[in-house]
């Protein structure tokens, strides 16, 4: 080493550690003050006293976001972060490698540290997931926190408030112990427990009982951009009531003191599902019950998110069990966690009459089709999916069909089917799938937990179910490389997987929402209306002809591109020998492509196995 670099060494100060989360009670209750007023600028405006001794002290800002499964805390979006004791200025520094945390010294005398800083919520989409609007917000407490390092997180009280704009209403799971004007306080409870009960708040709100005279209590707290969104009609708040009762007959137990459906209806508002233990964030756009005919694909949203009080947030995979929310999650069970959750969504969806159980049908055809043409199978397993919250983050993909996604959701739900009947056929349909909820999630009635759970607890409690080699059966799915995706508790059900050139209702009805159309069974990939190509797969017909994203189809056979004008194409040259023509512009580059295509359009769909057992039919009948 050079003298100069040797001088520059030393007189660097050492680098502060971030201290080890320790499982002891935290000496004092954090005081977190949020103002939420600022509609115009979008902004969070967040105060905290933080006791403290004199001495280093390290602040956390939250890194890994549990129903996220990985490091995505905004930190990012906060600003303007003043630290003071007694009235003074305390400097801070960032640790250099664990940028979540930020370091400072406490003067002698001072018993608390107080935060001044901001959460800049994203004004366009292009920033994040828009939290605030004019009519609705929502706060994510962990978006809004800074914490003491050295410490479980479940173990360091929090006193937090809420200030709000005039008039408005709000739903969370917390429990308020007092509101005066515009502020609501909350009781004290863990700071495990305030980042798992988020609020959603609007000018324009409605709550529903979904439970009436029930001991437990479960309601529907909705939040919408106006008030003609809020109109719910009886049958459907009776479809939404027989999803609480369709659930406890399910899991036989309940593991929350109260559950709150937080529930957005908005053009703005991003939207949302995400899981919480005694209540969930969910937003869709704010046609739900005023265009009920045409949003019955997105009802199965909430079932979704239900189920995970039962299965993620009281059942919880060990690997998991983290002391605070800046050490890594692990994500190995998710095909668990998700992928059954997925499975029961849909089956609770139908259960309950949100969903027709032909809407189930239909939904699980394209489920099918687009794993059954996932290439990406050939090289990555199952297994390894569980680590896209890490890897992929969420963004975009280029080669989606290639590189793979979170499919431990979809296609965990068709192992959980393979599971499901193959309990049923083996025990003579005396068992099936119920059982193992029941066994599973039932258990300490009341309890909120969590239980945590490994691979072979699952193994376990399926083998107590019905006798079979449960463990290599589970594996071989997770782990194998298999080409199609697997099918067999579909056909096990009394149904196939067909192709027709007519497009379910479906189908229809995500292409009408996404503005594209769906050529993925025919020419290998999907093309926007304004004719973006998207959703290439690969080595299908249109990436043998060199397609790839940021391609826009101009026309087709030389004229002006329309999706009709592709589609009619399409079926004209179906069993002919002319090769469809497409310009393609990139960039600044046009080109014209052959594509050597005559099978007509194909639009999954599921149709019955001849003599088979109707086992789906069985699967989707509500409990009596």
């Amino acid at each position: 080493m050079c003298s100069l670099a040797l001088l520059a060494t030393l007189a660097l100060p050492a680098r502060a550690e971030v201290p080890a989360p320790r499982d002891l009670p935290y000496p004092g209750t954090i005081v977190l003050k949020v103002d939420a007023t600022n509609l115009g600028q979008q902004i969070f405006r967040i105060r905290a006293t933080i006791p403290a001794a004199p001495g280093p002290l390290t602040l956390l800002y939250p890194q890994w976001v549990p129903g996220n499964h990985g490091p995505s805390g905004p930190l990012n979006q906060l600003a303007g972060l003043r630290l003071s004791a007694g009235g003074k200025a305390l400097a801070w520094t960032r640790d250099p490698v664990h940028v979540h945390a930020f370091h400072l010294s406490v003067p002698e005398g001072a018993t608390e540290v107080d935060a001044e800083y901001q959460f800049l919520s994203p004004v366009e989409p292009a920033q994040g997931r828009i939290t605030m609007t004019s009519e609705i917000l929502g706060v994510q407490w962990q978006a809004m926190t800074l914490y003491p390092a050295g410490y479980f997180s479940r173990r360091i009280p929090v006193q937090a408030s809420l200030t709000l704009p005039d008039g408005w209403q709000y739903g969370t799971a917390l429990e308020t112990a007092a509101r005066k004007g515009n502020e609501i306080s909350f009781k004290p409870l863990d700071l495990e427990t305030l980042i798992d009960s988020p609020v959603f708040a609007g000018r324009h709100f409605r709550r529903i009982d979904l439970d009436p005279g029930a001991k437990v209590p479960v309601h529907l707290n909705i939040v919408a951009d106006n008030p003609e969104s809020l109109e719910a009609k009886p049958e459907q708040i009776a479809a939404h009531r027989a999803l609480v009762q369709q659930a406890a007959k399910l899991f036989a137990s309940h593991h929350y003191k109260h559950y709150d459906f937080l529930f957005a209806l908005s053009d703005e508002f991003g939207g949302i599902g995400r899981e919480h233990h005694q209540s969930s964030e969910n937003g869709v756009k704010p046609g739900y019950f005023t265009d009920w005919a045409k949003t019955e694909l997105g009802r199965d949203l909430l079932p979704h998110e239900y189920t995970h009080s039962w299965n993620g947030k009281f059942r919880r995979p060990a690997d998991q069990d983290v002391p605070n929310f800046n050490v890594p999650l692990q994500n190995s069970l998710l095909w668990v966690y998700e992928g059954q959750t997925q499975y029961w969504g849909n089956v609770l969806a139908a259960r309950s009459g949100l969903v027709s159980a032909g809407g189930i049908r239909d939904a699980i055809a394209a489920y099918a089709a687009r794993y059954d043409h996932v290439q990406g199978r050939s090289w990555r397993a199952l297994q390894d999916t569980v680590n896209d919250p890490i890897v992929q983050a969420r963004r975009a993909l280029g080669w989606s069909n290639w590189q793979r996604s979170e499919d431990y959701y979809v296609e965990g739900m068709l192992i959980w089917l393979d599971v499901d009947t193959r309990i049923r056929e083996l025990s003579g349909e005396k068992r099936s799938l119920d059982d193992f909820a029941r066994a599973f999630y039932g258990v300490d009635n009341g309890s909120i937990g969590p239980a945590y759970y490994r691979f072979d607890d699952v193994v376990r409690t399926l083998s107590s179910v019905q006798a079979f080699d449960w463990a290599p059966f589970l594996r071989a799915k997770l782990d194998g490389n298999a080409a199609g995706a697997p099918l067999d508790g579909l056909a096990r059900a009394g149904w196939k997987l067909v192709y027709t050139d007519t497009p379910t209702d479906i189908v229809k009805g995500q292409e009408e929402r996404s503005k594209m159309s769906d050529f993925s069974y025919s020419l290998g990939f999907s093309v926007k209306n304004d004719g973006a190509i998207e959703g290439i797969e690969w080595d299908g017909i249109g990436f043998r002809a060199g397609l790839s994203g940021n391609s826009t189809i101009v026309a087709v056979n030389q004229r002006a591109f329309k999706p009709e004008l592709l589609k009619a194409a399409v079926k004209a040259a179906r069993d002919g020998k002319t090769p469809i023509e497409l310009l393609v512009r990139k960039g600044s580059n046009f080109r014209t492509v052959a594509l050597d295509y005559h099978g007509g359009l194909r639009y999954p769909r599921l149709e019955r196995i001849p003599g088979s057992k109707d086992r789906l039919d069985a699967i989707l009948q509500p409990r009596r």
